[in-house]
């Protein structure tokens, strides 16, 4: 009888495993890998196949959701990520380093600073240009959040955790003002009905949340429900994980 080309891991390989893909070191070098291979790759003779695979569109048309491969990463998987980081910023704030309002208020203001400063230099460098455009004002506005707790991770597994604390408050906050910017100023189409069904969502996930209700069979489809409206809204839908990761209780008085 053949061999399986994949045999069962053992439990002690199955740990390993398990423990590998808990490590955050772990996950940041995979994700600063992953980078540099696309980079290699979309710069390479193969470009064009890059190009396929990224356009490649996948999901139902008849929702509107029949989306790329890069949009559905860029507005699904990163979702989750934002899930888990407002679900994370969420336990620093309640009952962390950052539970204290004096220390919350230092990352804030300096998130607000990194929107700022960097949108002043844009506007006053292209000011002072010939052929300058001010529209991009908001550009250098946002954070990586992904790739800056990656690098986090990899080199800095060492650091205090109340430092790992200001700095993804620092990341969520300049990410969240630099969506909330590109809402406002240049969205061109925004839907308010959308929005205010992914608004609906959230209240009733807070009250969700607020009665203690545990059933993975409420919290799905609301969560779904929420990201396809915001989704639709024309608001960036990342949004939406870190909506609820913050609306999510982290113990059970808070």
């Amino acid at each position: 009888m053949s061999q399986p080309f994949f045999q069962r891991l053992s439990r002690r390989q199955r740990g390993w495993v398990a423990e590998q893909l808990r490590d955050e070191t772990v996950g940041g070098g995979l994700l600063l890998l992953a980078a540099a291979i696309a980079l290699l790759w979309a710069n390479s003779p193969w470009a064009d196949s890059y190009a396929t695979l990224v356009d490649l569109e996948v999901g139902p048309a008849s929702v509107g959701l029949n989306l790329s491969l890069g949009a559905w990463a860029a507005d699904g998987l990163l979702s989750v990520f934002f899930l888990v980081v407002g679900l994370e910023l969420k336990h620093e704030l309640v009952v962390g380093s950052l539970s204290k309002p004096s220390r919350a208020a230092v990352p804030i203001a300096a998130a607000l600073g990194g929107m700022v400063v960097p949108a002043l230099l844009f506007a006053a460098v292209n000011s002072t240009m010939a052929d300058g455009e001010l529209a991009g004002w908001g550009i250098p506005m946002a954070t990586d959040i992904a790739f800056a707790l990656a690098v986090l991770a990899v080199i800095g597994r060492r650091l205090p955790v109340a430092l790992r604390a200001f700095l993804l408050t620092l990341a969520v906050v300049d990410d969240l003002g630099a969506i909330s910017v590109i809402a406002v100023f240049y969205s061109t189409h925004l839907e308010l009905a959308w929005l205010s069904l992914a608004i609906i969502c959230f209240v009733g996930y807070a009250i969700a949340q607020r009665r203690r209700v545990r059933s993975a069979w409420l919290y799905v489809p609301l969560a779904l429900l929420a990201w396809y409206a915001m989704h639709e809204s024309g608001v960036h839908a990342t949004v939406t994980g870190v909506v609820l990761g913050l609306l999510t209780r982290v113990r059970p008085d808070a």
